[in-house]
């Protein structure tokens, strides 16, 4: 089940750390890496950083955008360190281990780090299901990247060798290309009926994904409100 959590890292500016993070996930067993839109590609550094986990950099798969790294996956968790605007379902560490490894024998669950700096950007946590926030010291809460990996990583180690693999939950979840499919379906629509204006669509899909994620439909719900919205689509065009 180990094999099924993907750790995502968004446009890494330093190259050690790309290393220093697979070291990370190596002692924890995971091995699935993917690298969205790094500035510079694993290099010598990344090598020398992983100390002898270069296998998981040399597999590494490269991709120029979030939703490609985790179009596959059913589950995606993004670390986030501080509130913003819109509030998410958010998780502590310890819950984004045991909800990743209920969820691995089903689907592919990604786990997505930002940039060093700025970390993820609203958009990009819009795409995850839920926010996970490491609880660290508030007078001093500076956790470099390789260091919140390990956490993390560590997390879901801990949850399968407490068995929670062993009860997958029952559901059946859309993978991320699937939600997102349906976000594009649901503005359009909004669209064609005038409820959404292009030039000023204001917070309203913010909203709306910030709904739909907080209540994750499973597969054949999100198959019965892309029905719902095929037949307001045709009812509007017959009216035209």
């Amino acid at each position: 089940m180990l094999e099924q959590v993907r750790i995502v890292l968004v446009n890494t500016s330093h190259t050690g750390n790309m290393g220093s993070a697979a070291r990370a996930m190596k002692t924890m067993g995971l091995s699935d890496l993917c690298l969205v839109d790094p500035v510079s590609p694993p290099d010598g550094q990344s090598v020398a950083l992983a100390a002898g986990a270069s296998d998981i950099l040399a597999n590494a798969r490269t991709v120029p955008t979030l939703a490609d790294a985790v179009a596959d996956c059913g589950l995606v968790i993004g670390t986030s360190a501080r509130s913003r605007t819109w509030s998410w379902p958010m998780l502590d560490a310890r819950q984004a281990g045991e909800k990743a490894m209920a969820e691995a024998p089903r689907h592919k669950v990604a786990l997505v780090f930002g940039r060093e700096r700025t970390g993820l950007t609203n958009e990009e946590l819009q795409l995850c299901h839920y926010h996970v926030a490491i609880p660290a010291n508030p007078e001093y809460s500076s956790l470099n990247l390789a260091m919140a990996v390990q956490t993390l990583s560590y997390e879901v180690r801990m949850a399968w060798l407490a068995g929670s693999h062993h009860e997958p939950e029952a559901a059946d979840y859309p993978l991320a290309a699937d939600l997102e499919r349906f976000y594009a379906h649901l503005e359009q629509t909004l669209l064609d009926t005038g409820f959404i204006i292009k030039p000023h669509p204001g917070q309203v899909m913010t909203k709306l994904r910030r709904l739909f994620n907080r209540a994750r439909p499973e597969d054949h719900e999100l198959n019965i409100l892309r029905g719902i919205l095929t037949s307001v689509q045709r009812l509007g065009r017959q009216g035209k």
